[in-house]
C-alpha cells in the first residue's frame, strides 16, 4: 500500500536539513531504486523554488510499505528525523486514484 509521509521543519531545520541531506536523499534512492517511490520533495517555507535562507516548511514523500508499521519505522530511521531537521511527523495510508 502506499503511505504518505510527513516531516515538519524544526525552526532551525535548514543548517541540520543541509548537514544530513546526502544521507536521506540516499535512503530515497534506494526506495526509488526498488520501484517504491511514487515522489518526494521539500515544500519552501516561502512561495518559491529555492527558498534560500528562508529554508523549507517540511517534506512530503509517498511510497509503498508493506505496512502502516514498516512505513512508520522507515521515517523514524531517516536522518532527517534522527538529527532533529523535522520537528513533528505523520504517516498517513494513501489512496491514488489519479493519474491512473
Amino acid at each position: 500500500m502506499r503511505y504518505i509521509l510527513f516531516g515538519e521543519d524544526a525552526p532551525d531545520g535548514l543548517a541540520k536539513r543541509l548537514t544530513v541531506r546526502a544521507a536521506h536523499r540516499a535512503r530515497l534512492d534506494q526506495l526509488q531504486s526498488e520501484g517504491r517511490l511514487v515522489l518526494a520533495g521539500p515544500m519552501p517555507a516561502i512561495d518559491a523554488q529555492d527558498p534560500g535562507p528562508a529554508g523549507f516548511f517540511g517534506s512530503l514523500i509517498i511510497a509503498e510499505f508493506a505496512s502502516l508499521a514498516a512505513a512508520q519505522d522507515w521515517l523514524a530511521a531517516d536522518p532527517y528525523v534522527t538529527e532533529g531537521v523535522y520537528v513533528r511527523t505523520s504517516v498517513r495510508p494513501f489512496k491514488q486514484v489519479y493519474p491512473q
